[in-house]
């Protein structure tokens, strides 16, 4: 039997490039609070912001490339995105003071908005549908790896040489990305002039695909509550007396995902979404929970490798969902969709509960953000998941 080739050069460049957009992501918002204390003397709320309001440009920068891909052509916008992301990375070493960081920040954010729903967009037609959760659990594990290598390394270098030297690496790293964009195929979709002229219309379903919108308001929830482990896993696990165990927490997070993809990916295509994504909510529940409940080392570590089987499997099967339920000529915009939830739960999440740690407390708030998860088992079901079960039962 026939099987979609997947492993093509043009899978592979995506796939690189797609991780040195996140790369450099996680570097930066991993060790900007520290570059806006010790250069600018900002205060703990305002380091925060520097950090934060990189979101607001990301999604800016989505609502742009989303709606204006497919009149622009994919490949233009990833030209486009990689140049804006380079020239706001050397505006870094221009920030001299506060404010202007916090300008630089939000433009950053924008190329960065632009630059991944470029390569999200260009990997989902790439990837042949019959493998479409394979292909894009491979995909993701782009943004995984480069959620683990990227913070070590950042906090590394302004440790140990030069905080501007994080710049530097994220300038060339770009540059090598602009280059790497050369050889890559990407067919451009043929729109006829009322289209094209459609596509500039302040309009909702030239921002966002309405397909999409059930998954990605479950993604937001999903990341509202992973946001609590990227914000305060540092705070609670110092809290506790934890902390050499929980700085191996994400790399114990990427090596579940590293293990699990291969079988994820191919138990979306053969058995459906609802086989792969129940699972995964159960065992995000239940890493919360044993994070709520941590007194020793080994509890850290399992709760890691089970966020990765269950939030990151989550994650990169609800992707792989929202381009499944589109139409395929509105794929860009279902990407930037999905992303733009996903950003809002991200970025909302730490702002919010900040303000609920000191009335409930870090165990507190992992228990509570355990029920969230769990809560999202009856959501998905009744936004999606039971119209596949009686599709199926339907066809039994």
């Amino acid at each position: 039997m026939y099987k979609a080739k997947l492993w093509t050069k043009d899978f592979l460049i995506i796939s690189i490039e797609n991780f040195f957009v996140y790369f450099i992501y996680y570097l930066l918002i991993a060790t900007i609070t520290v570059y806006a204390t010790e250069k600018f003397q900002a205060s703990p709320s305002i380091a925060g912001l520097s950090s934060g309001i990189f979101i607001l440009g990301a999604l800016l920068g989505r609502f742009y490339s989303g709606a204006s891909i497919e009149r622009i052509g994919r490949k233009k916008m990833l030209y486009m995105g990689f140049s804006f992301y380079l020239i706001t990375t050397l505006l870094y070493f221009a920030a001299y003071s506060l404010q202007l960081l916090l300008l630089i920040r939000i433009m950053h954010g924008a190329a960065f908005g632009m630059t991944s729903t470029a390569t999200g967009t260009i990997a989902a037609e790439i990837i042949p549908k019959e493998r479409r959760g394979e292909g894009t659990g491979y995909y993701a594990l782009s943004m995984t790896l480069a959620a683990a290598i990227g913070p070590f390394l950042g906090m590394f270098i302004a440790q140990h040489v030069n905080f501007k030297i994080n710049f530097v690496i994220c300038a060339f790293v770009l540059a090598l990305s602009f280059i790497l964009s050369f050889p890559l195929e990407v067919s451009k979709p043929e729109l006829t002039r009322q289209e094209s002229e459609r596509t500039r219309e302040f309009k909702f379903v030239n921002f966002f695909e309405a397909k999409a919108i059930p998954i990605s308001i479950i993604t937001a929830l999903v990341c509202f509550s992973y946001s609590t482990i990227l914000s305060f896993l540092a705070s609670y696990s110092k809290e506790i007396q934890l902390a050499d165990a929980a700085s191996f927490f994400f790399i114990v997070y990427a090596v579940a995902i590293l293990v699990s993809r291969p079988f994820i990916g191919r138990w979306f295509d053969k058995k459906g979404e609802n086989f792969v994504i129940y699972p995964t909510f159960l065992m995000f529940t239940i890493a919360l929970l044993i994070l709520s409940q941590a007194h020793q080392g080994l509890s850290i570590l399992v709760a890691g490798a089970l966020v990765g089987l269950g939030y990151g499997n989550f994650f990169s099967s609800a992707q792989a969902l929202a381009i499944k339920v589109s139409p395929k000529h509105r794929m860009a915009l279902a990407t930037s969709t999905f992303f733009i939830f996903a950003d809002l739960g991200c970025g909302i999440g730490p702002f919010l509960l900040g303000f609920v740690i000191p009335l409930i407390g870090f165990r507190g708030l992992y228990l509570a953000m355990g029920f969230v998860v769990l809560v999202n088992i009856f959501l998905y079901y009744f936004l999606h998941g039971k119209s596949i079960d009686e599709n199926v039962n339907l066809a039994a």
